[in-house]
């Protein structure tokens, strides 16, 4: 019996410790899922306002609704074409295709595409979270970090803004990678290490700007991973690669080398695709670009801190940074660097958090100027965790050398994800239209000529000419300030835009001195030489038309809308063999446009020369025109009707002028109108329509 009382003491023992231990799992559980509803309600309930906001006026347009590819939605050739050709002046193969699978899902409502940012960044919060556990064993510092990255109000612009969604799309991807990470330090596998490389690619075809991420996973082998240094870690060190030889840290770097090839390979393929845009603009002087980017790590900080004054859009302070603000700004980095490599041991935190804020930041802060911005709120959306794990984990060890902080912590925190989530609720409700958003960004940023001229462009849609004329204006007297090259092709479009404004409201001549302006700041402009051609038509000026839109197609030789103006001025000279040709390339440039089609039908079916016209030819084409157009199109039914007369389908020929003379009545076309009665009364005698002209 004495040998028996131990065995049933330590099975009660054991019994216990197993009851405890699965209520310890329980409470975890319980307190882990607790966390993932808690993220994504302040997520939801920042950016949810965002379903109900429209597309903006700031490359929504290159990414999804004047883009026919993205708006034809999830197809074989768009997904061939994602892969192969660059989309918006970036090669981003799977942030095209999402896309195009949102256009697939919700057409061009806006909505659902800003539901689909809200959803990516709801992931990639949540992915955080579970990283940073996975990596800490710290759920509650987790959580912080991951509450800090939901509702930051500079991430406003990477969520709220459809075009951004290269950043949430390649968060999901990052942070998926640095969970395959985590899983592969704790036991490598080649399997492992493959879905690591597989996961970075996809990161990389979502958002180049994640090339250091190789470097950021050598800052985690650091901390917390902890595969440098000889703690004993649920995580392994690299096996040396050469006989015992080589280091942990060199096993480390050689571990990441195809990493860093693939890092490689998206430089290079970014950098190609970014030069041969069309409209690449010339670099700003190094010194000016070393100097905004060394200031612009301290602006980040200041906006971490103090996030007031927001806008989607920050002029480049080109040369007029005072020396000692540059001096100042490195003297701190320097400073901050030298602290965190010093305080390594004691806080690793503030070495791998540092170090990833920087190195992050590199692919984007200017260095390599892209646009004339001088920084961006998006481009924190990642680099920013590093702040945050300083901060998170740096007041923490604060707290645990001052006991009764606690109290004062557990007020002070949430007082400040509230006030963070309530000014990040502010910022995003901006980003509703393109008309608020550009007005704050005046009203929080000076001399913002894009502000001005992406307001211009606004006006020009409601019809407000004299206001749109005001923008442009002052757009162009900003920049008349910027006399550096890099700002020419900028400069141009804004003369351009101001020329085209002062065209629509009756004033040529003024027009055509900003016309010429244009021209003058960028003579390779084929826009300015396309859109001063049409005013010269106007004006009754073929030949000056027709060498303009000639220059046009020397610089364009692909300008589908060129080649078309360039048939009609050949047609009003009687040019019609010319103006055909002109026709049928606009036709295979451009397959969806109606007007090329209708413009060939009318020659081939009234033309008096019996030699160019082809009755079969004719129909065919009006036919496709007017299905193109949906049938609204007055002038394209009325081409249809004369194509039909030509090959003596009369009866068609009637209903089809009628259709046209009606709708051109209830668009308030009455010449047009006219011109189809007159017509009516051939066909309704048999006879087909002879014109030298398009008519109205």
């Amino acid at each position: 019996m004495a040998v028996r009382h131990p065995i049933v003491n330590n099975s009660k023992r054991q019994a216990r410790d197993r009851t405890s231990e699965s209520l310890r799992s329980r409470r975890t559980r319980s307190l882990t899922i607790a966390v993932y509803l808690a993220l994504t309600a302040i997520t939801v309930a920042v950016f949810g306002q965002a379903a109900r906001h429209q597309f903006v006026n700031f490359d929504d347009d290159l990414y999804v609704y004047d883009s026919p590819v993205i708006k034809a939605g999830l197809t074989i050739n768009g997904i061939l074409l994602a892969f192969t050709s660059p989309h918006a002046r970036n090669w981003h193969p799977l942030t095209t295709i999402s896309h195009m699978l949102d256009c697939q899902l919700w057409g061009l409502e806006a909505g659902g595409h800003h539901v689909t940012n809200l959803f990516l960044h709801t992931i990639a919060v949540l992915l955080l979270f579970t990283v940073l556990r996975q990596m800490t064993g710290a759920l509650w510092k987790s959580a912080l970090v991951a509450a800090l990255f939901a509702v930051h109000p500079l991430h406003v612009e990477s969520v709220a803004w459809v075009s951004e969604r290269k950043d949430v799309l390649s968060a999901v991807f990052f942070f998926l990678m640095l969970s395959a990470y985590a899983r592969y330090a704790r036991a490598p596998s080649t399997g492992r290490y493959l879905l690591v490389g597989a996961l970075f690619a996809a990161g990389l075809m979502s958002k180049a700007m994640l090339v250091t991420a190789p470097m950021i996973l050598l800052l985690l082998d650091y901390w917390p991973v902890r595969r440098t240094a000889r703690h004993k870690t649920k995580f392994k060190a690299p096996t040396p690669v050469v006989s015992g030889q080589s280091s942990a840290v060199s096993s480390l770097i050689l571990e990441k080398l195809s990493l860093l090839a693939l890092s490689t390979g998206a430089c290079v393929v970014t950098f190609v695709v970014q030069q041969r845009a069309v409209g690449a603009i010339p670099p700003l002087p190094l010194s000016w670009r070393v100097e905004n980017a060394v200031v612009s790590y301290l602006i980040y900080i200041w906006q971490t801190l103090w996030p007031r004054r927001l806008a989607a859009f920050y002029p480049h302070p080109n040369d007029t940074l005072a020396l000692w603000q540059v001096i100042l700004a490195t003297g701190l980095l320097l400073a901050i660097t030298v602290i965190a490599v010093v305080f390594r041991t004691k806080r690793p935190y503030l070495f791998t958090g540092w170090l990833w804020y920087v190195l992050m930041l590199v692919p984007v802060i200017g260095l390599v100027q892209v646009g004339e911005q001088g920084h961006a709120d998006r481009y924190t959306y990642l680099p920013h965790v590093g702040l945050f794990l300083i901060v998170v984990w740096g007041v923490a060890d604060v707290i645990q050398a001052r006991r009764f902080s606690w109290r004062v912590a557990a007020v002070t925190v949430p007082l400040v994800i509230f006030a963070l989530a309530a000014t990040a609720f502010i910022q995003t409700s901006y980003w509703r239209d393109g008309e608020t958003l550009w007005t704050h960004a005046l009203a929080v940023t000076s001399d913002n000529d894009f502000a001005h001229n992406n307001l211009g462009y606004l006006c020009i849609d409601s019809g407000q000419l004299d206001k749109a004329i005001s923008h442009f204006e002052a757009a162009a007297m900003i920049r008349r300030g910027k006399t550096n090259k890099h700002y020419n092709v900028g400069s141009a479009f804004v003369e351009m835009n101001l020329a085209d404004a002062l065209a629509r409201k009756g004033e040529s001549d003024e027009a055509m001195v900003h016309y010429q302006q244009a021209i003058n700041l960028e003579p390779n402009y084929g826009d300015a030489y396309y859109n001063r051609g049409n005013l010269l038509l106007a004006k009754g000026k073929i030949d000056d038309a027709i060498a303009d839109w000639e220059k046009t197609l020397q610089l364009q030789p692909n300008d589908a809308d060129a080649h078309t103006c360039l048939g009609n001025a050949l047609f009003r000279k009687g040019s019609l063999n010319e103006a055909i040709a002109h026709y049928e390339t606009a036709l295979a440039l451009a397959p969806e446009d109606p007007r090329s089609r209708n413009n060939l039908a009318w020659i081939l079916a009234t033309s008096s020369d019996g030699k160019i016209r082809d009755a079969g030819k004719a129909v065919e084409f009006a036919q496709q025109a007017v299905a193109i157009s949906g049938g609204k199109e007055p002038q394209f039914l009325r081409t249809l009707a004369a194509a039909y007369a030509e090959s003596g389908r009369f009866p068609e020929s009637i209903a089809a002028a009628q259709q046209a003379a009606m709708i051109a009545n209830m668009q308030g076309k009455p010449r047009l109108a006219n011109n189809v009665e007159k017509d009516l009364l051939l066909y309704r005698a048999s006879i087909p329509l002879r014109a030298n002209s398009f008519g109205d």
